[in-house]
């Protein structure tokens, strides 16, 4: 975490106005509301319209969700954003990804023994943080897999993370109860 307290505080249940608490309303229905959509009701209308494009993304997507956890955690930790890596690791973990599989996502795209789509997933998400553009070879390399909405999904999964990181970062959100570190525990 960069930030050892909140410069935007997640909001109590007491303090949710009533568009926050329509927003909650299904979140809340499916467990716990966890600190980042209690810091962004802080702007309703804001958070309204990003839980669209964002559950596009988590939840609509064409990709595959390993492949799509692959991404979100590799940009989280690129962005260096505790709260993304921690909150995904718990998703990855119920998607199907291993610990050692997790933890490619730190070690990149040359790490010993990475499948050649992991490998490329990994590739992409580090050329377009760092140029915001995919290399033709590492495009052409995933055509071989992918479609073309699964391009544009990946594209935008690796955008929308990035933002989302930058966001928890800058907010300070802190972690939710039970969540890992970056070691995993």
């Amino acid at each position: 975490m960069r930030l050892t307290k909140p410069r935007i505080e997640a909001l109590l249940d007491a303090q949710l106005d009533t568009d926050a608490q329509a927003l909650l309303a299904p979140v809340a229905s499916r467990g716990r509301v966890l600190n980042i959509f209690r810091t962004l009701c802080n702007h309703s209308a804001l958070a309204k319209r990003w839980m669209v494009f964002a559950n596009h993304i988590l939840g609509k997507s064409t990709l595959d969700p390993k492949e799509r956890e692959i991404i979100i955690l590799r940009i989280g930790f690129l962005c260096n954003a505790g709260y993304e890596w921690g909150q995904h690791v718990v998703i990855a973990r119920q998607v199907g990804l291993t610990d050692e599989e997790i933890l490619l996502a730190k070690s990149g795209p040359q790490s010993p023994g990475i499948s050649a789509l992991y490998s490329l997933l990994l590739q992409a998400t580090d050329e377009l943080h760092s140029d915001a553009h995919i290399a033709d070879a590492t495009w052409q390399g995933l055509l071989a897999h992918y479609n073309t909405q699964q391009m544009m999904d990946l594209v935008f999964t690796v955008g929308q993370y990035n933002l989302v990181s930058m966001a928890l970062n800058s907010f300070g959100v802190q972690l939710d109860d039970g969540v890992p570190g970056w070691d995993l525990k």
